[in-house]
């Protein structure tokens, strides 16, 4: 009698080594929380997520950009609002000045309060930066066909190429105010100054309007963003998260199987040698 293989124990080996890696994965699954740890668990879905992740990533830096481009804007606006405060007060003594009670020496005090506030403005518009750019010195304003901007200011504020929003910022020292030869030594110059003042005003209330509305726009740009962030993220979590509850139940079971092929095994070979003995 001849015996060229043991069956019993070749089938309980190969549903042993199915197991054991059935169970790896269920190991990897508990412990990582994700169904797929790699390509070959689920290609179609791994390259599905993956895509999304990358997605993810790309959205988060552009909400980066985002806030720090509403940080500038808010910075922009503050040193404009303090520009627009010295020129208020300016118009006020201007107003004072047209007054015809005061005399030549009254004006002359007045002029030199006056004078030390157009300093003040060009010494915002000279210092005034961001991340050490320069903001107020014309470097982004907007250019025609005979002056073209120093410099462009763009705020990259989405995850793919060209979503990008361009702001524009004038020039705020005294020469761009009309205010570098400003004079109220007599009514009619006072008068004069007023007008000016007012232009003057005019422009730099345009432009606090204008950083208003880019605030408002980059504000629902980084909501918008926010959103989809959140929605991919549901996404990606749906295709490659684990359901640890139910992974852990199959592991239970698997182990719980495994430990039942393993007593078959050993039962075969025993049947085996058992054979062996009997003929032998």
């Amino acid at each position: 009698m001849k015996i060229n293989h043991n069956i019993s124990a070749v089938n309980s080996t190969r549903v042993l080594n199915a197991r054991n890696l059935t169970i790896r994965t269920g190991f990897e699954r508990v412990s990582s929380g994700e169904r797929i740890n790699r390509s070959g668990d689920d290609p179609a879905s791994f390259a599905v997520s993956e895509k999304l992740r990358t997605q993810i990533s790309s959205l988060v830096s552009a909400g980066k950009n985002t806030n720090d481009a509403i940080s500038f804007i808010q910075t922009t606006e503050g040193y404009l609002r303090e520009s627009q405060n010295l020129l208020t007060r300016i118009k006020e003594l201007a107003i004072q000045a047209g007054n015809g009670i005061y005399s030549s020496s009254d004006r002359l005090h007045v002029q030199k309060e006056v004078s030390q506030l157009v300093s003040e403005i060009n010494r915002i518009s000279s210092f005034a930066e961001f991340n050490g750019q320069k903001i107020l010195d014309g470097r982004f304003a907007r250019g025609s066909a005979e002056s073209v901007p120093l410099a462009s200011l763009y705020f990259h504020v989405g995850p793919d190429v060209d979503q990008s929003i361009r702001a524009f910022i004038s020039t705020f020292n005294s020469t761009a105010l009309g205010l570098e030869n400003i004079s109220i030594s007599s009514p009619a110059k006072a008068n004069q100054a007023i007008a000016t003042i007012d232009e003057a005003l005019s422009r730099v209330n345009d432009q606090r309007t204008d950083l208003g509305a880019y605030q408002n726009r980059l504000g629902s740009v980084l909501s918008t963003t926010n959103v989809t962030v959140e929605n991919f993220i549901d996404a990606e979590s749906k295709i490659r998260d684990a359901d640890i509850a139910q992974e852990i139940t199959d592991l239970a079971r698997d182990l719980l199987v495994n430990q039942a092929n393993i007593a078959m095994l050993a039962q075969a070979n025993t049947n085996a040698q058992s054979i062996l003995r009997l003929v032998g």
